[in-house]
């Protein structure tokens, strides 16, 4: 028959008005019709869909004004997994094709009811033969007893949904049943509605009320489209199991229990609800990383974030401004180089050295032509064993691009890239065992889903809401969820403990009243791209020994810690982006450990990372920027290994520490904060001093109690930390630069060793030591280019300066009240005096090559004293003094000192040394 002989429309509209069966011949008669029956997808399809009784909308019950990709694909689904239940025969020696043609030659359709053959269930099942359809008329069917389900049957309800209701308790021994288009009630003498040991049932638009559904291994069920009012569901060692577009309320214990590994003694149906859980899996969905909410308040108060941020830093003379990406790719393009401390120093070609005169102060050295009063001689210093490092800094362009190839390497992999990379999530992902949920909505009761006991269910594209948990997942039991929403809980949205482990992917947990997932007690999930945000404490809480991996999760928006980590809890964290949150981005307290590793973390009210009472992290390669405080704070007793992150653009100091924690900082880039780059404070912590909702009132009496302080069972291997220890605070190999204040301030009442760091051009000092009480070491640095001086050491304080390179600062290189040695080191070029000694000083300077470049070589003032000998001190300018003795302290000893000037013209100069002086020397 040719088709090109109507419009297409026209055959559109008369194939509308065919049944189903209709429809399936006229599909088969050539592909022309069968692209028309296709096109029909909208229309007649989507009649048939919505008009079937057994069924409902192929969203229901989370999005039933959405529509599906395809209404016949949708009613293909419904009508194939309507048929599960006639899968099974007891013939084997019968084909399949000839059992399924006798079943439905005799199939008889008993009527239950007022009207009907039978007065009552029991006595029309007593009268069925297997695979007869039993239709109950409109109506309450009520039965006095327990019910025996020997014979394979269908019972359907007649008319709407709640037209016929059934009290009655069902105890299926036969294979295989379907229930359909009922409202079950608990009979008066049972809560238990219906229940199954060995065979396989299948509800279809269903009520349940007040009741429970009981299903044993190898027995097992199929539950779609079905509304659980006070209802649950109890699965026991269930090899596999689906419950499909249900909607569960009001229950007041778990609505669904499951308990016991799946069973290795598989019912018949299980091969069949395998092939239509997988027919029935949806495509993964990508989550986009640029996907930001907004910021603003909802009619509630709810908290909704705005868009984040993206911190860009200009490095150059001037301080940076966190921007946003386009303003900060404007100012990078303009920044300009740091000029100043670029210069190649280098000594005038006709320099020449004149002989001094050993009975003759210093500041009698003038130059022989007075028109050379003004003539300047700068020392190289590129020798300094960090002299290389410094090129790094002062190519601004280059600083910004690896900061900004940090940013790229940092960025969130989608949840297909992880699975791509890890196997073991893979496999998860892809399992069928146990109890399968898909798209259903737990709402506004006790709990949602309860696995203990080595069980195991999948839950996928579910809601969880208002519930008091949605997921709690005890005793080796391994839950997986994909793409679930889960918020407002009056606890933690999910909950795992006791060894339980799983995957947990591309989930939305937000709105929580608890954490939005709590990890403890020897539990080990994977946690791959989750959306975890806007939770009332935090996001993610890792106690009592508590592990997991947690990776490329977005985590915002939280008033506690992003990650909370204490009592022992070793999680592995890395690759996330945890931001905006009101308190720290990441907390570790009360010996909490944990592997930390590339993370961003940005943008949080409190630190980026705060380490606290026994927290002992492994810090490694994140990016810590743009916080509202301090990037990393290290409080009382806080521990942990600080290594190769990058901690820029904070409001407050790059890194917060009190004397009494001992961090090993070492080799981070500590650039463009606020405040201080490192701050070590004399203070303790009291009692609960936590930031603002950072955790103080937290309940973890139970870890408290069985945390036991430092006896965790975990290997070394576990914690390579704990294979580094140290009795001091260490600052090492680390780049401080173009802070707004102090590059390290010190106020410190316990020893700390600063080694080995870059500390350049920052806003205030290279380092200020304002308390020491205990020695604090500072060796081998490069200090250079900072807006005031290199160093201070304030009364009363012991220090060890051996080794710096303390160059081209703008103030004096070194000013010291305290006490201590200054040994080794090359001070060159600053603007003022290169060291100066004042107030009761008491230093012991020696072996030193020191240069001013405008001032004073060595000034020594008020009652300073201790000896200066064997110094190396050079002229910087002509007609300026190098050593000015001033103290009026009886032992202040100056001898041995090697002190060169120079002028234009003459001898090349002698090195003279100068005899042992007591102070006070005359000026």
């Amino acid at each position: 028959m040719e088709v090109s002989g109507l419009p297409a429309e026209l055959w559109q509209l008369i194939l509308s008005y065919l049944h189903l069966p209709d429809l399936g011949r006229c599909s088969l008669v050539c592909r022309t019709w069968y692209e028309l029956v296709l096109s029909l997808d909208k229309t007649r399809w989507r009649q048939l869909c919505l008009g079937c009784l057994e069924h409902r909308h192929p969203n229901w019950p989370n999005q039933p004004d959405v529509e599906p990709r395809s209404w016949r694909e949708a009613f293909k689904q419904h009508y194939l997994s309507s048929k599960t239940w006639t899968k099974n025969t007891q013939d084997p020696e019968s084909s399949n094709c000839l059992s399924l043609f006798r079943r439905r030659k005799g199939r008889r359709r008993l009527c239950v009811g007022a009207g009907g053959e039978f007065g009552s269930l029991r006595a029309a099942l007593a009268a069925a033969s297997p695979y007869d359809r039993l239709v109950l008329l409109p109506g309450v069917h009520e039965e006095q007893s327990e019910v025996l389900l020997k014979v394979p049957v269908e019972i359907v309800g007649q008319g709407k949904l709640g037209d016929v209701a059934l009290l009655v308790s069902v105890d299926q021994h036969c294979p295989t049943a379907r229930l359909c288009n009922v409202v079950f009630m608990p009979a008066r003498f049972t809560s238990v509605l219906y229940k199954t040991t060995s065979g396989y049932v299948q509800f279809d638009n269903c009520n349940f009320e007040s009741g429970q559904l009981q299903i044993h291994a190898p027995g097992t069920c199929q539950v779609k489209f079905c509304t659980f009012s006070q209802s649950s569901i109890y699965l026991r060692s269930v090899a596999l199991c689906i419950l499909e577009n249900c909607e569960f309320t009001g229950s007041e214990n778990a609505s669904v229990t499951v308990e016991g590994c799946p069973s290795s003694d598989r019912n018949w149906a299980c091969k069949h609800l395998a092939v239509l859980a997988k027919s029935c899996t949806a495509s993964m969905r990508e989550p986009d990383p640029a996907d930001c909410p907004m910021a603003k308040q909802d009619g509630s108060g709810e908290l909704l974030l705005g868009p984040v941020r993206t911190c860009e830093i200009v490095v150059g003379e001037e301080r940076s401004s966190l921007l946003s990406a386009a303003g900060g790719q404007a100012l990078l393009g303009s920044a300009q180089e740091d000029s100043e401390f670029g210069e190649n120093l280098q000594a005038a070609k006709e320099e020449e050295y004149p002989i001094l005169d050993s009975n003759s102060s210093d500041s009698d050295l003038h130059s022989d032509d007075e028109e050379d009063a003004q003539a300047t001689y700068q020392l190289p210093y590129q020798g300094h064993s960090l002299s290389h490092t410094l090129a790094d800094i002062m190519d601004n362009r280059l600083q910004s691009n690896r900061l900004h190839a940090l940013q790229k390497d940092l960025k969130l992999k989608s949840l297909q890239q992880e699975l791509q990379q890890d196997k073991e999530a893979q496999s998860l992902a892809n399992s069928l065992q146990g109890c399968i949920v898909r798209q259903c909505l737990f709402r506004d009761g006790k709990g949602g889903i309860f696995i203990y006991s080595r069980g195991q269910a999948k839950l996928e594209e579910s809601i969880f809401r208002d519930l008091t948990y949605a997921v709690r997942c005890i005793q080796n039991s391994k839950v997986i969820m994909l793409r679930n929403d889960i918020h407002h809980c009056k606890a933690s949205g999910i909950f795992l403990r006791l060894s339980a482990g799983g995957l947990i992917a591309d989930n939305n947990i937000h709105s929580n009243s608890e954490a939005g997932l709590d990890i403890r007690k020897g539990a080990n999930p994977l946690v791959l791209c989750n959306k975890i945000h806007s939770g009332l404490r935090s996001g993610i809480v890792v106690v009592g020994n508590g592990k997991g991996i947690i990776r490329s999760n977005q985590i915002y928006g939280n008033k506690e810690a992003g990650i909370y980590i204490l009592y022992n809890g070793n999680p592995a964290v890395s690759g996330n982006h945890i931001f905006q949150g009101l308190a720290a981005g990441i907390a570790v307290n009360e010996n909490g450990r944990g592997q930390i590793t590339g993370n961003v973390i940005c943008e949080n009210q409190w630190g980026g990372a705060d380490i606290r009472h026994g927290g002992d992290p492994v810090l490694r390669n994140n990016l810590i920027s743009c916080g509202y405080s301090d990037g990393v704070v290290v409080g009382e007793r806080g521990k942990g290994l600080i290594e190769g992150n990058a901690i820029y653009g904070n409001k407050g100091c790059g890194v917060w520490m009190t004397s009494s924690s001992l961090p090993h900082l070492v080799n981070n880039q500590i650039s463009h904060n606020s405040i201080y780059g490192v701050a070590v404070f004399c203070r303790k912590d009291d009692a609960g001093d936590y930031p603002p909702s950072q955790g103080g009132s937290e309940s973890f009496q139970e870890e408290r109690e069985g945390a036991g302080g430092e006896n965790d069972p975990n290997s070394e291997e576990e914690h390579p930390a704990a294979r580094r220890p140290i009795s001091v605070a260490l600052v090492e190999l680390n780049s401080i630069n173009h802070n707004g204040a102090a590059g390290l301030h010190v106020k410190s009442s316990e020893a700390l060793n600063i080694i080995a760091n870059v500390i350049h051009a920052n806003r205030n000092g290279g380092v200020a030591v304002l308390q020491s009480s205990q020695l604090t070491r500072i060796a081998n640095n490069s200090i250079s280019c900072n807006s005031r001086g290199g160093v201070l050491v304030e009364a009363e304080c012991q220090v060890e300066l051996r080794g710096n390179g303390i160059y081209e600062n703008s103030s004096h290189g070194i000013v010291s009240k305290g006490e201590g040695v200054i040994v080794e080191n090359d001070i060159i070029g600053n603007h003022r005096c290169g060291l100066q000694l004042l107030q009761a000083a008491d230093m012991k300077v020696t072996k030193n090559r020191i240069q001013s470049f405008q001032d004073y070589g060595i000034a020594l003032l008020d009652e300073a004293k201790g000896l200066v000998q064997e110094n190396l001190i050079f002229q910087g300018r002509s007609k300026k003094s190098i050593l000015r003795p001033m103290s009026n302290a009886e032992d202040c000893v100056i001898q041995n000192n090697m002190l060169l000037t120079f002028k234009k013209r003459g001898r090349m100069a002698s090195i003279v040394h100068l005899p042992a002086l007591l102070c006070p020397f005359p000026p």
